[in-house]
């Protein structure tokens, strides 16, 4: 087996290559590469590796950079001193992590793993996706917004979003409606609102509606391929809301999978 070791600690890189040598004597290192950018000159200059080992905080960035700028078309192990939740997380995507200082049992471990996992190079085909999805896990969590602050007359009024039962637009102005049915005039688009809030609580039904998944009280079919939906409220004005027929399915989809 022959093996790439990307890792800015130069005693950490050499530990990892005498536990690889110990762990089969025919393994080869064949670099050890400090940075992204001796990375991937190294890559482009050199025939693939069979398995790479990443670390992934380097001194010049971080290496899921090199997959950016080099074809990586080998399995990967990355090396790392991140949370050991996250790397659980790592490890349901098929992309093994070993949490630093490494362990002889993990690294006999996460070998024998990618030996059953990677046997042929046809194998690594999906590496790219793979390397993507783990690269997104790595990203801070989106945070959405939590309430709204709306002007009523002199006074600014704060709307939790919990009890936003739908924003919607009408004659060119945007609104909420909320828990008491009471509709509040907002100085954003549907747009801009959309691309601020959890789209496992709220769902676009059509361009002029949005509906809040915790004030549905009621759908039903209506015409042909349309839903309609009935909100609830604490006071007497309720929202009626159709689902647009290009969005029924994906509407339907996103019922069943919300809180998932």
């Amino acid at each position: 087996m022959k093996v790439l070791i990307i890792e800015d600690e130069p005693l950490a890189a050499e530990k990892l290559s005498q536990m690889l040598k110990q762990y089969d004597s025919a393994i080869s290192v064949l670099a050890q590469c400090s940075s992204i950018e001796s990375a991937v000159k190294w890559l482009h200059s050199n025939p693939a590796p069979d398995l790479g080992f990443f670390d992934i905080q380097l001194g010049d960035g971080v290496s899921f950079e090199i997959f950016e700028k080099a074809t990586i078309n080998f399995p990967v192990i990355f090396t790392t001193a991140y949370d050991q939740f996250a790397i659980k997380a790592f490890k349901v995507n098929s992309v093994d992590y070993l949490l630093k200082p490494i362990e002889e049992a993990e690294l006999t471990w996460a070998l024998k793993k990618y030996k059953e996992l990677y046997s042929s190079a046809s194998d690594t085909k999906n590496i790219q996706s793979v390397i993507a999805s783990v690269a997104q896990l790595m990203e801070p969590e989106k945070k959405y917004r939590d309430r709204f602050v709306i002007s009523v007359g002199q006074h600014l009024k704060v709307i939790p979003v919990s009890e936003i039962v739908c924003f919607y637009s009408e004659e060119k102005s945007t609104f909420i409606m909320n828990s008491e049915g009471r509709s509040l005039h907002l100085d954003q688009s549907l747009n801009q609102i959309e691309d601020t809030i959890d789209p496992k609580l709220f769902f676009r039904t059509s361009r002029k509606d949005i509906i809040n998944l915790n004030h549905i009280h009621d759908i039903i079919s209506y015409g042909k391929n349309r839903l309609k939906i009935s909100t609830t409220t604490t006071g007497k004005t309720t929202m009626t809301i159709v689902v647009s027929r290009e969005k029924v399915k994906s509407f339907k989809e996103w019922l069943e999978n919300s809180g998932s």
